[in-house]
């Protein structure tokens, strides 16, 4: 990361066309594909994303051309070849950045459900969008958002200890040996840096869409990157009120939650653009810090409401507290639309769908999926997007 400080601020968006722009789109996407075939098969396995019925699995997509054959050399080219996904994610990257102008960076957790336990990183755990402990791999994306549309760009696979700490689980999967265990924030949080840090993308805020646990840790990751971050808060988490003219100042660390309760009489109307629809929610901020020796510069600790008379339906911190509540606000919804378009095109396209069991062939299906992802999300009529999908298979 260089030392420019990304500030918060806002840019529009740009326009897509597939049928003028999507026929360059492979070659753009797969040039770090050196061979003719490993080109060809990237190319069959998102026409199978982009078009297939139902589970996206090989046998699926491999049924809509080729049969058993296809079946085997898809199988090969996921699982088992020798081709870098991280080019391919960079290229995605800018390709999406120059298409979409995004406002923020989006990091979002991805929990799928597994019954067996042989998939890399299954284990019992807790998942965010479910609010309960059930088997299955948690990984985390990052995405490129606007207003009006999503595409993730990067993923990171939880890694449990019973995983790293196994050496045959590990080989089997084949685990390279610099992962090493971190905990899902240390994950959350790396899943946004690595992009920032390694890609030429535009250093845009981060909006951090999950459950952390340790707060001190994830704002000074962030902090030290000199990168804006908006993160989700519990409103268990203790905060220590830092503005003179607010209630619990010199109270020591109180629950957030107690801390917007304590200042709804503040609360302040901001329009919400819903589809056609405008809403009006409610917001009010307090500046606090964290309850630590040198707990750093201070935070502006933001509470939403939908209605006067209701609690909180969202708490966010934002590091550093130096925007507008309303610029704020707005860019928390980005996450609303992350997970719109997670579940009605993300889903669609088989983002949880993959049925392998290999570290590297999890990560080259999430890395086709986020291609199809992009397409699907940038198309403006279904039927350019199907004649695309047949296109690349032709």
């Amino acid at each position: 990361m260089n030392a420019k400080v990304v500030s918060w601020h806002r840019i529009g968006e740009g326009a897509y066309d597939v049928a003028h722009q999507g026929g360059e789109l492979c070659a753009e996407l797969f040039a770090s594909l050196r061979r003719s075939d490993q080109r060809l098969r990237a190319r069959q396995y998102l026409s199978g994303l982009l078009a297939a019925k139902g589970r996206k699995s090989i046998r699926n997509i491999a049924a809509l051309g080729g049969g058993a054959a296809a079946e085997q050399s898809l199988h090969h080219f996921i699982s088992s070849s020798t081709w870098d996904w991280s080019p391919i994610r960079e290229a995605l990257a800018d390709h999406v950045t120059r298409v979409l102008a995004p406002r923020a960076w989006v990091v979002r957790p991805l929990f799928i459900p597994k019954a067996g336990e042989h998939s890399v990183g299954v284990e019992r755990q807790f998942a965010p969008e479910r609010g309960q402990v059930i088997n299955g791999q948690l990984a985390f994306g990052a995405w490129a958002a606007t207003e009006g549309t999503s595409v993730p760009v990067q993923w990171r696979l939880h890694l449990p200890e019973s995983w790293l700490g196994d050496a045959r689980r590990r080989r089997r999967a084949e685990i390279p040996d610099r992962a090493e265990a971190e905990t899902p924030d240390e994950c959350a949080t790396a899943t946004a840096l690595t992009a920032l840090g390694q890609w030429a993308v535009p250093e845009r805020p981060i909006v951090l869409d999950t459950h952390v646990t340790g707060l001190g840790g994830v704002i000074r990751s962030f902090a030290e990157a000199q990168i804006p971050l908006l993160t989700r808060v519990n409103g268990s988490a203790r905060l220590i009120v830092v503005d003179r003219a607010m209630p619990g100042y010199r109270a020591g660390a109180i629950p957030a939650r107690h801390i917007m309760e304590s200042v709804q009489s503040l609360r302040r109307p901001l329009q919400a653009a819903q589809g056609p629809v405008r809403l009006t929610t409610f917001a009010a901020a307090v500046r606090v810090q964290l309850p630590r020796p040198g707990s750093g510069p201070e935070l502006l600790l933001i509470g939403e409401w939908h209605e006067r008379g209701e609690a909180p339906v969202a708490l966010w911190l934002a590091a550093p507290a130096t925007a507008p509540v309303g610029d704020l606000v707005r860019l928390t919804r980005l996450a609303q639309r992350v997970a719109r378009d997670e579940k009605q095109i993300g889903e669609e396209v088989g983002v949880r769908d993959f049925e392998g069991r290999s570290f590297r062939g999890w990560h080259r299906h999430m890395t086709l999926a986020s291609v199809a992802h992009a397409v699907s999300a940038l198309a403006d009529e279904p039927d350019e997007l199907y004649l695309y999908a047949r296109r690349l298979s032709a």
